[in-house]
């Protein structure tokens, strides 16, 4: 019988792997999903009833509203714009109100290349020897995120900004690290030991950042 540490070490290296795994290549043209199907049981349309509608999202013409947090994300991804469906990739719309911030996160599936539209922004990341790239972007420039990678971004200029994020995966994923370690469930004599903070500065932690 395998020893039942060894059955959590083998789930928690499959997950690992499963969750790292790269985007398999396309067998068709384009694959536009057939919506009467259940998502689990993937079939596409008939390409003679595709459209050039399908290939077409309008989505993120508009900001999102920021004006309560500062900040607001605008995912597209398969699940909204069928066109984007097996072609490996995604993209987001980020606005920044003055001052807003987007937290410290990263995609573990996913390179990311941010463009900005309108505004400056602070941008940058951090790699595993915690060095940090980091540096004020203006309208027009783009910077890359490597995959699995925090990164991060804050409006630094006088007006509102914008960012168009680019993923070359379907599925990029993301956990934002505040809500990953305050928000879900950790021990709190852990995170008391880990970051030198008394119950009642966990509580309030806890308190912002937990999903409500």
């Amino acid at each position: 019988m395998i020893p039942s540490q060894m059955i959590v070490f083998l789930v928690i290296f499959l997950q690992s792997y499963i969750s790292l795994a790269y985007d398999p290549n396309p067998v068709n043209d384009y694959c536009i999903p057939r919506t009467e199907f259940s998502s689990i049981f993937l079939s596409c349309k008939n390409t003679s009833l595709v459209t050039v509608d399908d290939f077409i999202y309008s989505g993120i013409k508009d900001p999102g509203n920021y004006k309560h947090t500062g900040f607001s994300s605008i995912p597209v991804s398969s699940t909204v714009f069928p066109g984007l469906n097996t072609l490996g990739m995604s993209f987001v719309r980020a606005d920044f109100d003055i001052d807003g911030v987007n937290v410290p996160h990263f995609h573990p599936r996913a390179t990311e290349t941010a463009f900005v539209l309108e505004g400056k922004i602070y941008s940058g990341f951090v790699d595993s020897g915690n060095r940090v790239f980091a540096k004020v972007l203006e309208k027009g420039e783009v910077m890359v995120f490597p995959k699995g990678l925090v990164h991060f971004q804050m409006n630094v200029g006088d007006s509102p900004a914008t960012i168009l994020g680019s993923f070359n995966s379907q599925n990029p994923g993301l956990v934002k690290i505040p809500s990953a370690v305050f928000g879900a469930g950790i021990k709190e004599e852990l995170l008391m030991k880990a970051f030198g903070l008394n119950d009642k500065e966990i509580a309030k932690l806890r308190k912002k950042f937990v999903p409500q």
